[in-house]
């Protein structure tokens, strides 16, 4: 009788510890996972959510400012400083023709035609449009 009492206690206890860790959530408040979200206040007016944003921009604009930066160096004459750049670039996005596209024409200017054609060739992988392809295909002739 005692350790049926005991193990009717140990039950007990051990469902009220594994319905403490239930997925279910209190009326009001948000299910876990869901990104925090922000009150913006606006006067006269009611409480809008925002959802929230970090403040990181995306991998896919990074690029662009060392794309444009490579390009004065490359005009300037300065092709080790403009293919740092492409290479700084190309690390962050690997996949982009117009990374590539750069890679090329710098290395033209440079006077490595073979260079340049083989990272042409390289860029016709990952173009989507008519006007990239062409660009890519103008150097791997």
């Amino acid at each position: 009788m005692f350790f049926q009492l005991v193990f009717r206690a140990a039950a007990l206890s051990f469902f009220v510890v594994v319905s403490a860790c239930s997925t279910f959530t209190e009326t009001g408040s948000e299910p876990l996972g869901k990104a925090p979200q922000h009150k913006v206040e606006t006067p006269g007016a009611r409480q809008a959510e925002v959802p929230f944003r970090s403040a990181t921009p995306s991998a896919s604009s990074a690029w662009k400012p060392l794309l444009a930066k490579a390009n004065q160096a490359t005009k300037r004459g300065d092709y080790e400083q403009a293919m740092a750049l492409l290479e700084r670039a190309h690390r962050i996005d690997p996949d982009s023709p117009e990374v590539y596209l750069g890679m090329a024409k710098t290395h033209l200017a440079k006077g490595d035609k073979g260079l340049a054609r083989a990272t042409a060739e390289r860029g016709l992988l990952y173009c989507s449009g008519k006007t990239q392809c062409d660009a890519l295909r103008k150097y791997t002739r």
